[in-house]
């Protein structure tokens, strides 16, 4: 009921979606020259993105910034983001800055720019601001670690607690303590710098109440508050506990930290990369169960090694064996999830070494490979400890049937001999490896000693694991990446096509060398627009006394058709240039900088029908 009631608070009104937002394109399209000013610039991105207060920055070609409109999704589609420009726009070069949250509660931004008219001369970078406060993004960065490490720990040594049964639980109450404590102290840390997480902004932004009432309605915001919530659930459930001396409570208390630990496990699973994307329900199922194992597993160490300093030995007879085959039903729940997860995020091969999500998701495997040997050879020191009990069982002697009338004397001496129906002796049990050395049980301290130390280095992998799986949790996934770059905006305009064409003259002078930037558009069947700018070799703007573009396709024997282009004052530009087929036309510029000096450079253009 508990786990149904914090899914419904988190996941009203979620849809499925790419997890972590990607640019998919942009309108105007980057580095463009349009031929009169836009009314709106629209983005359009992979997944339902959250839009902010200062989602958009607009810089003029003096690099002064534009007044616009409100951010606003565009046809009230969750996957863009628009802002209103005003009615008449300056000549040159326009830069956008843009931030935006994506579905799974991350922050993502970046920058494109446009050219109304034609281009901006100079070529100084415009200062849009940071995208985001280092500080902030440190402290924030922290808290979540501290919450992953805190979450793993309570959840470990609560399990540990229940399914192990150690006589003496007082050693765990302490580290109990510290996590509840941690774990909450890192999810307020984590509610105040949302805002300012979100904007960019410094971490003294925190306490602005309107961006933190925006917080408190947002899907991460609920994610954490429902934690607040389940954190106050769990320390009434561990007070209860602690005061609990029922043995016959036991499943009923076992059945509450469940539904505790899941519902913990899902404020996570909500509002991160589970949330969005691909087989949502499948991929929070497999996110709960795998922070289940991982805190069970990895938190469950800690505990272990706080029992293996303060109880006796013939409590770890029975603790040790419980625990380690609790551990390797968790390391196998976390490879069946973990590929799953894998799978979801990457989406190819290829990416696991093409992008930086496959490189985290590498790295993150070398050092669970390492955990696992270092585990296994906690338990060859663990079957030391359990051979005691094994053999102790073996060692107790079986009662032999005696005659009924047999003499009282022979049933003492029978006792006495201390002899099995099968004539073994219990004088030395023996272990299924054979007899065991006096002192290679639980009471030696060189086997308690050894396992201690390995499960130190356990605990010690295991920080690093959770420090690699905050990171890759905050970066972009590889399918996310791939649909990005395969994927054109939905019912946007055809992309144009931009041809950089060098020329030379041999004349040596500035304006006897440089580049056309010819921009043809809509690069499709029918009439296409053509804007071209010439730079000299120092690459600043030249006037040329002609340029002249033709196309021709070779292929069908069609053309040269003349693009008639017209001087425009900085550049050149036709509206109606008629390519009738689809294929592969041959585009020849002609650039002459002097009455008797130019150059003619061919290019092959793709035309879509």
């Amino acid at each position: 009921m508990l786990l149904g009631t914090v899914l419904v608070l988190l996941l009203a009104g979620a849809a499925p979606a790419s997890a972590h937002a990607a640019l998919r394109g942009t309108d105007p399209d980057d580095g463009s020259l349009v031929r009169q000013a836009p009314r709106h610039v629209t983005l359009t991105f992979t997944e339902s993105v959250g839009l902010l207060d200062d989602s958009f920055r607009v810089f003029g070609p003096d690099q002064r910034r534009v007044r616009t409109g409100e951010a606003t999704h565009a046809d009230g589609r969750s996957d863009t983001a628009r802002i209103g420009l005003p009615g008449k726009l300056a000549e040159g070069t326009y830069t956008v800055a843009w931030r935006v949250v994506s579905a799974d509660s991350h922050p993502v931004s970046g920058a494109f720019s446009f050219s109304v008219g034609k281009r901006s001369a100079t070529t100084t970078q415009v200062d849009t601001g940071p995208t985001e406060d280092p500080l902030t993004r440190g402290l924030y960065d922290a808290a979540r670690y501290l919450a992953y490490l805190a979450a793993a720990l309570l959840v470990g040594t609560a399990a540990f607690a229940l399914l192990c049964r150690p006589a003496h639980t007082s050693p765990l109450r302490r580290p109990l303590v510290a996590a509840w404590w941690t774990l909450l102290g890192s999810t307020a840390v984590l509610l105040l710098l949302r805002a300012p997480y979100e904007a960019g902004t410094g971490p003294a932004t925190a306490f602005d109440t309107t961006a933190l009432g925006r917080t408190l309605t947002s899907r991460p915001g609920l994610a954490l508050l429902a934690r607040l919530l389940v954190l106050l659930l769990t320390a009434a459930f561990l007070i209860w506990l602690s005061r609990c001396r029922d043995a016959g409570k036991r499943p009923v208390a076992q059945a509450t930290g469940t539904a505790l630990a899941a519902a913990l496990a899902m404020t996570w699973a909500a509002a991160e990369h589970a949330s969005a994307g691909i087989q949502v329900p499948a991929a929070m199922t497999s996110s709960v169960v795998h922070l289940l194992a991982t805190g069970v597993w990895l938190g469950g160490l800690v505990a272990l090694l706080l029992t293996l300093r303060r109880s006796s030995g013939d409590d770890l007879v029975e603790v040790v064996p419980r625990f380690s085959r609790i551990a390797f039903a968790s390391v196998t729940v976390l490879a069946v999830t973990g590929l799953y997860q894998s799978w979801r995020g990457l989406g190819s091969l290829p990416a696991l070494t093409g992008t930086s999500y496959g490189r985290l998701l590498l790295a993150k495997l070398a050092a669970v490979a390492v955990l696992l040997l270092v585990a296994g050879y906690s338990r060859r020191w663990t079957a030391r400890i359990a051979v005691p009990a094994v053999a102790a069982r073996a060692a107790v002697p079986a009662p032999v049937p005696q005659p009924v009338g047999a003499p009282a004397e022979d049933r003492e001496a029978e006792a006495e001999s201390g002899t099995h129906g099968s004539g073994t002796t219990s004088g030395e049990p023996e272990s299924p490896d054979g007899p065991v050395r006096p002192g290679a049980g639980s009471g030696d301290p060189g086997v308690r000693r050894r396992l201690r130390r390995s499960v130190l280095v356990e605990v010690t992998v295991a920080a690093v694991v959770l420090m690699i799986t905050t990171v890759l949790t905050g970066t972009l996934p590889s399918r996310a990446q791939a649909e990005a770059a395969q994927q054109a905006p939905a019912g946007a305009l055809p992309p144009t096509t931009e041809i950089t064409v060098p020329f030379d003259t041999g004349t040596g002078s500035v304006t006897g060398s440089g580049t056309v930037q010819v921009t043809l558009d809509p690069a499709r069947v029918g009439d296409n627009g053509v804007q071209a700018v010439v730079s000299g070799s120092d690459k600043g703007l030249i006037v040329v006394p002609e340029l002249r573009i033709t196309f021709t396709l070779p292929s069908r024997k069609v053309g040269p058709i003349d693009a008639e282009l017209t001087d425009r004052g900085g550049y050149w530009s036709t509206n109606a240039v008629n390519l009738p087929l689809a294929g592969n036309w041959t585009m020849k510029t002609t650039v002459r900088v002097s009455d008797v000096d130019q150059v003619s450079v061919e290019r092959r253009v793709r035309v879509e029908p």
